[in-house]
């Protein structure tokens, strides 16, 4: 996953006079700096509570919003959120960072819920990256229908994706499954080509599969391939990097992930 976000940060944070330390505090006592992963040192989220879901609802967090925006005016705040341990969250865009009420320092990196291991801030970034499936323009995917085609998943993917490969090999037994994948060549100069090729061909799917599965580099196709298209939408849906997997239930998943994992959300 690529994202031009942390350099304009650490930019911002030197430019104020604090240090950015990823996954740790900026400009705060070292002694304390474990805190940031639980509400006291040792406990977890308090039971039954979460993020609030509007910032303007919670005067605090609207006050640290505009705190938040006086100190970093070379970044656009999206929202800001009072969460269950203590901090704040910091939405930029599709980025997130953690900050104190009265923005003393800011931190970048996974929150992580000491008590249940979870990563709090990739939970946070997959739901508020969540969109319904049925709203995907599915006509600028390549379509592969496996078996009845009963489950349904999107990819944004490039040609010359490394993980995107391990993943195609990962889902490459999975049955009644129906795979559209947007090709999002962002990653190497000729990957706009390879995208054109593949769209182009007589059977994009199968000259997809070729290339991903077994390597086979497409044959050279002329004809109006949709990438434009899909940067735009990529860009609209905050895709940072491939692959970025989107399900029928509306959640997504950045990265090669697991094949269970997959399997939890497509159901059976």
């Amino acid at each position: 996953m690529n994202s031009r976000f942390p350099a304009l940060l650490a930019r911002a944070l030197c430019a104020a006079g604090l240090i950015l330390a990823s996954g740790a505090w900026a400009g705060q006592d070292p002694a304390t700096k474990d805190q940031v992963y639980s509400t006291v040192p040792g406990a977890s989220a308090p039971a039954g509570k979460s993020y609030s879901t509007e910032s303007v609802s919670d005067p605090v967090a609207q006050a640290v919003k505009e705190r938040f925006a006086q100190r970093f005016s070379e970044l656009s705040v999206t929202a800001v959120r009072r969460t269950p341990y203590g901090i704040f969250e910091v939405q930029l865009g599709g980025d997130l960072v953690y900050t104190d009420e009265k923005v003393t320092w800011v931190m970048e990196g996974p929150l992580i819920d000491a008590m249940t291991r979870r990563d709090v801030t990739r939970e946070r970034q997959e739901k508020l990256g969540s969109v319904a499936f049925d709203e995907l323009p599915l006509d600028l995917a390549v379509k592969l229908v496996r078996g009845d085609g009963s489950r349904k998943i999107a990819i944004f993917e490039d040609p010359n994706c490394g993980y995107c490969k391990q993943l195609h090999k990962t889902l490459q037994n999975e049955d009644n499954l129906t795979i559209y994948t947007f090709l999002f060549p962002i990653l190497a100069p000729d990957s706009k080509t390879k995208s054109r090729d593949v769209w182009c061909a007589k059977n994009p799917a199968q000259a997809w599969e070729d290339w991903m599965l077994r390597g086979k580099t497409p044959a050279t196709a002329e004809c109006e391939a949709p990438i434009q298209q899909v940067l735009a939408l990529g860009q609209k849906l905050m895709v940072r990097g491939t692959p970025a997997i989107f399900f029928q239930d509306g959640t997504r998943l950045n990265g090669a992930a697991p094949l269970e994992m997959i399997q939890a959300r497509l159901g059976k």
